[in-house]
């Protein structure tokens, strides 16, 4: 009756742990989860290094000379300097080359 009972535990046990891997915390889905969850979290730092090295070497330019800081006014406000003449060519509106025959 002692082996029987041994037996019985043993395979109560090995039960328990079935059940844990499958449904218990730390089971495969949950890893699984828990891989999709940090292949989006690396692919989210990778952007947001990308921005910061970016952002970083802006800064830099910003700091040597004023290059940067015309390049932006002209871009982003539409300064110029004086004597100069602005000209804007809208997209679609510009002569287009006729072919030779």
């Amino acid at each position: 009756m002692g082996a029987r009972t041994v037996a019985l535990l043993l395979l109560l046990l090995l039960l328990l742990i079935h059940v844990q891997l499958w449904s218990g915390r730390g089971s495969l889905s949950d890893v699984a989860a828990m891989r999709t969850q940090l292949a989006e979290q690396q692919a989210a730092n990778a952007k947001a290094r990308l921005a910061n090295e970016h952002l970083a070497a802006e800064v830099q330019d910003l700091k040597q000379g004023l290059d940067m800081v015309e390049e932006k006014a002209r871009s982003e406000l539409g300064m110029v300097k004086p004597g100069e003449i602005y000209v804007q060519v809208a997209p679609g509106t510009a002569p287009q080359a006729k072919a030779k025959r």
